[in-house]
């Protein structure tokens, strides 16, 4: 019986936790693993105990390297393109509509879609020696989830705009500088490190959260955000079908092809 690909664990005080356990392969999102996180994060809006739901990646390399391109590779249509990103971006939706707070802890570097799904995140706690990078560019394509308006939010549009062109790896430090995360960890005290940061929360009653969360939530949804991903998402099509795209695909794969 092969091991889940997302585990949730409930913690005493109200902590949800949800791993994405696929270390091996550095964390892959594929739709599958999107959808087993969004179903697990929009049952907390069962539990009436629950204070903050946390997103980490098994291991201590990556958080998540991205969308899996083996399970991509015959999304070779419009349709096909609009129906996985529709599907994956409502995985994400899942968190952004989460009634408490989410905070992504990231065990190690962020890549592409392993991005986005962190700024989807409420908040981000990061080991010193992690990264995260919009990163799409290299393949040929822009962010396809919601993340793109999400990074402009966060960030503002000098800086979103120049981490996404330039496909940039940005360091922990540069991270909290820029309002892209919020608390950095040592390499060898992360978790002990997200326990200070999370400690202030468990001592409000849930209620509280969930309330500062609905606020959090209407500022998200403005017009301007719905407006900015209704371009992401004809951007995404543009791009994912471009024939740059699959040449790009092509060259990453092409090596394991040759020794399968």
């Amino acid at each position: 019986m092969r091991p889940s690909n997302v585990l949730v664990h409930a913690e005493p005080g109200g902590v949800i936790r949800v791993t994405i356990n696929r270390p091996d392969k550095h964390n892959p999102l594929s739709l599958e693993v999107l959808t087993q996180v969004g179903a697990a994060v929009a049952e907390v809006a069962h539990d009436a105990a629950a204070r903050c739901v946390v997103i980490r990646g098994a291991g201590e390399k990556y958080f998540a390297a991205g969308g899996d391109l083996r399970a991509l590779a015959d999304v070779r249509t419009e349709a096909q393109t609009v129906e996985i990103m529709e599907a994956s971006r409502a995985a994400l939706d899942a968190i952004r509509a989460c009634p408490v707070p989410v905070i992504a802890l990231l065990n190690g570097d962020a890549l592409g879609g392993g991005a986005e799904l962190a700024v989807s995140c409420d908040l981000r706690v990061i080991r010193a020696g992690a990264r995260i990078g919009f990163i799409q560019g290299r393949l040929n394509i822009c962010s396809a989830w919601g993340g793109g308006p999400d990074l402009f939010s966060l960030v503002g549009r000098a800086r979103a705009l120049r981490m996404a062109t330039r496909a940039e790896m940005i360091d922990a430090r540069t991270a909290l500088d820029w309002g892209l995360v919020d608390e950095i960890c040592a390499d060898d005290a992360l978790e002990e490190g997200l326990a200070d940061f999370v400690a202030p929360m468990l001592k409000q009653t849930p209620l509280v959260m969930r309330a500062w969360k609905r606020q959090v939530q209407a500022t998200r949804g403005a017009n301007p955000y719905a407006d900015a991903r209704a371009i992401e998402r004809e951007m995404i099509i543009q791009t994912w079908l471009h024939e740059a795209h699959w040449a790009a695909v092509d060259r990453v794969l092409a090596p394991s092809k040759e020794t399968a």
